[in-house]
């Protein structure tokens, strides 16, 4: 028996036919004249969380040396500074940047402000040491036991051998729904790509979990509009004049959609394995109809 195409399975519904079709392109260059600034999603676009996509670093030099403008938008729970670190370490300059915008540094800024009320935090973080980095600057007490907690901060998740189970993540979510305090999530993707196009569990799907059950969760990073606006505000640049390049439908394209910007979604990112074939066109009407999401502007599989 013939079996089905990965995106037939995944989505389980006919595609359906949507207006405007988005324009496959060959390289990025192609359309950057038409915007003031670039506005990147990290991993998936960048790098895959070791190592840089082939073709990334050039692309973006060339894009640079023609003048454009670069700046990163990304769901990270680290703030600005330590990506900007992160990404150069990839062997991205930061003079490439203008701008380098992250969830954890907006999350950083609100506690600053004194948006958040108390001062004790729960932490779910990949490792306390990344919370205790972040938290620099700030009147916070983290505490190890939920009881104590005014509110959770969801900053990450542990990976490799420390990564927490099924049943780990739902006990987590049962104890924190018992509290019935607020959560703050500083990254709402559920998913992102590692090296050798695995994919590891991120803050987001704990985050969703909670909200889904009745919690009450704010979420910073895209697709919530406040992040797409500091970075137009960092640049200096109108929402139509802003082109985002992302691999997240749900979280770039419609973030990006719904800001006003025109979008860029890159297919060899968190959806690689649905865009395996060639057969583009209904792949990608068939995942924007599973995640009801806005359709792209352009599309390429890998930033060049």
């Amino acid at each position: 028996m013939r079996s089905r195409p990965i995106w037939r399975a995944l989505c389980h519904q006919r595609p359906t036919s949507r207006k405007p079709v988005t324009r496959l392109l060959d390289s990025i260059s192609q359309i950057a004249h038409q915007f003031d600034a670039i506005v990147l999603d990290q991993w998936g676009v960048l790098h895959d969380g070791t190592t840089p996509y082939d073709g990334a670093i050039d692309a973006l030099q060339g894009l640079a040396s023609r003048g454009s403008r670069l700046a990163v938008l990304s769901n990270s729970g680290k703030r600005a500074a330590l990506n900007a670190q992160r990404i150069a370490s990839k062997g991205f300059a930061e003079a490439l940047f203008a701008c380098v915008m992250t969830s954890g540094e907006a999350l950083w800024q609100d506690v600053a402000s004194g948006k958040l009320t108390g001062r004790r935090a729960y932490v779910v973080s990949a490792h306390q040491t990344d919370a205790a980095q972040w938290a620099g600057g700030l009147d916070l007490a983290f505490v190890t036991d939920l009881a104590q907690a005014d509110f959770v901060l969801i900053m990450g998740l542990p990976e490799g051998d420390a990564a927490l189970g099924d049943a780990a993540l739902r006990a987590l979510r049962d104890a924190i729904l018992a509290r019935n305090i607020p959560t703050y999530c500083s990254n709402p993707d559920r998913a992102s790509p590692r090296a050798g196009g695995r994919l590891v569990v991120s803050p987001g799907a704990l985050a969703h979990d909670i909200a889904d059950a009745g919690g009450e969760v704010v979420f910073y990073g895209k697709p919530y509009a406040p992040v797409f606006r500091s970075v137009e505000t960092a640049l200096g640049v109108p929402p139509g004049r802003c082109l985002m390049v992302g691999d997240s439908l749900e979280h770039d394209i419609a973030g990006a959609a719904q800001a006003g910007w025109q979008t860029l979604f890159i297919r060899g990112g968190i959806h690689a394995r649905i865009f395996a074939s060639p057969d583009v066109r209904p792949a990608l009407t068939a995942l924007v109809a599973c995640k009801n999401t806005s359709i792209p502007d352009f599309s390429l599989h890998s930033l060049r």
